[in-house]
């Protein structure tokens, strides 16, 4: 790793200006580095606002910093000559999600530190900021919602209701009744019920154990948007 960040380093003859070799490798840390930004982002969006061009624009964002900061290293000249040919762009892309601006800064910053020769401190801060992600994604974060939707069974009425609370503890970590409202003549009851899955890719399993049950005629799970807060 040692020998990695030496060859990053502009030759000592070379006047401050850098390398083929090290420009080069600048660049490969920060592709690698992007690729992994970006995967993490797409591993963890949720919503009906992912875009394949912003993922990739993350991954192309790091190169382009690390690159222009990696050129300008301390020429000021440079440095200002960048300035000028950047105010020319008029940026007017909207991003629909705060999430997504504050990936647009982690890609700057990060490409920002590897420009500059910060290595460690791009390779920590990268592990750091993607391990916040894994845990706000682990711990549902920020989440009001204390069920991920409704279940609405219909089922013979004064029927009993043991074997359908065993079925509902094996595949929830808790359940509450909303309503009962009897249908078909007072021989069915449609109740609906709020449920926390232990696991939401399981529904399908849950809603085939309960039509297994003689009571129950029908079942329907209705799963809310975990970014909905309603």
């Amino acid at each position: 790793m040692e020998r990695f960040f030496q060859m990053l380093q502009p030759s000592p003859g070379a006047q401050g200006e850098p390398t083929l070799e090290s420009t080069g490798l600048a660049l490969l840390l920060a592709f690698s580095l992007g690729q992994l930004f970006a995967w993490f982002y797409s591993r963890t969006h949720a919503g009906i606002s992912y875009s394949r061009t912003f993922t990739q624009s993350l991954v192309l964002i790091m190169m382009v910093v690390a690159l222009a900061l990696h050129v300008i290293g301390n020429n000021i000249v440079t440095a200002f000559g960048l300035i000028g040919a950047l105010a020319i762009i008029r940026f007017r892309n909207v991003l629909k999600d705060t999430r997504d601006t504050a990936f647009v800064f982690f890609s700057l910053i990060i490409g920002m530190a590897i420009g500059v020769g910060r290595y460690n401190a791009a390779l920590v801060g990268t592990a750091g900021l993607l391990l916040a992600v894994l845990v706000m994604e682990a711990t549902r974060f920020g989440s009001r919602g204390h069920f991920d939707g409704h279940l609405s069974l219909q089922v013979v009425a004064n029927s009993d209701e043991k074997s359908r609370r065993r079925v509902l503890d094996r595949f929830c970590r808790k359940f509450r009744e909303v309503s009962v409202r009897m249908a078909g003549g007072g021989d069915e009851s449609e109740v609906i019920l709020r449920v926390r899955l232990r696991d939401r890719r399981r529904g399908p399993e849950l809603l085939e154990a309960l039509n297994e049950l003689a009571a129950v005629r029908r079942a329907d799970l209705i799963l809310r948007d975990e970014l909905a807060e309603i």
